[in-house]
């Protein structure tokens, strides 16, 4: 099955269909952020630094970097906040531009196999991104919109998201280091978002045989108790074949969602990663729930 192989200096990250659920922290990125801006604008990267080491902490295999500010040098800013992160963690990163500068800025500094973030299906974006992916040999987000927006039909992004692999084909740039980005749109202004992204995650993993990746938190926006949503979500996503989501992995409802969905499609063998995590610190060693003999015991609401 295919499998996206992104490293940093020392670790190596594999998005794929038989592998837990990779992901990629969201936080460093100062859109919406505006206090996180203004410090990046100045040259403080204090809270970049907090947002890296806490995300990972959580449980993030994976960190997105951006340094997208008006006004703001983009290029000199996502360097400096690449090389930062790398010096304190130690997780691969997902180099996140629509300036294409500013990704060869993020790329020159990179320790390691990045993942860039990203490229659609307009010419003009193929023509500048696949090339600099091809050259330094990293593995790129494809987002499946093209000149004409966003279409509501999944066709259609299918489409957009088949031009994107072939034309990456075209440079040299195998299907296993395209991670294609169907596009989430919030669910409480299109009420079948949800649907369409699912049916769209099977063709790409059945017809084109790519590992898939999203925004996770823009289905739930403009919602009350969102990270639910987003956690119910993923976990669905998950069952049609998606393979990573940039997220953040700091709500409880999210990761724990990301990590019951792991146990039941089979990607955390032995339910270890589960049990660990969840495993009552206060009960007895060799405390299993079964009886002596192997024998289950029966738990509350087993009608025994």
């Amino acid at each position: 099955m295919t499998e996206t192989i992104l490293s940093s200096a020392t670790k190596e990250v594999v998005i794929g269909f038989d592998r837990p659920f990779v992901m990629i922290g969201e936080r460093i990125n100062p859109t919406g952020r505006k206090l996180l801006a203004a410090e990046m604008k100045e040259g403080d990267f204090s809270r970049v630094e907090a947002d890296a080491i806490a995300q990972v902490e959580a449980g993030a295999q994976m960190l997105d970097v951006n340094a997208g500010i008006p006004l703001a040098d983009e290029p000199a800013l996502l360097a400096q906040a690449i090389q930062l992160v790398q010096s304190v963690t130690d997780v691969p990163l997902s180099i996140d531009s629509s300036i294409i500068e500013a990704l060869e800025a993020g790329i020159a500094v990179y320790q390691g196999k990045p993942l860039v973030n990203s490229v659609t299906g307009e010419d003009e974006s193929l023509e500048r991104v696949l090339p600099l992916v091809a050259k330094h040999g990293a593995a790129v987000v494809a987002i499946s919109n093209d000149e004409t927006g966003i279409s509501e039909d999944p066709d259609v992004r299918f489409a957009v998201a088949k031009k994107i692999v072939e034309r990456a084909a075209d440079h040299g740039i195998a299907a296993a280091d395209v991670v294609v980005d169907p596009l989430v749109m919030p669910i409480g202004a299109m009420g079948t978002a949800g649907q369409q992204v699912f049916s769209l995650v099977r063709r790409l993993r059945d017809e084109l045989g790519v590992n898939t990746t999203c925004g996770a938190s823009n289905v739930s926006f403009g919602l009350p108790n969102r990270h639910h949503v987003t956690g119910t979500f993923l976990a669905m996503a998950m069952a049609s074949g998606m393979t990573s989501a940039i997220m953040s992995p700091l709500h409880p409802e999210v990761k724990q969602a990301i990590m019951a969905a792991n146990v039941l499609t089979g990607n955390d063998a032995n339910c270890a990663a589960w049990i660990s995590a969840n495993r009552d610190p206060n009960a007895p060693e060799g405390a299993g729930g079964r009886r002596r003999g192997g024998r289950r015991r029966p738990a509350a609401g087993d009608g025994a």
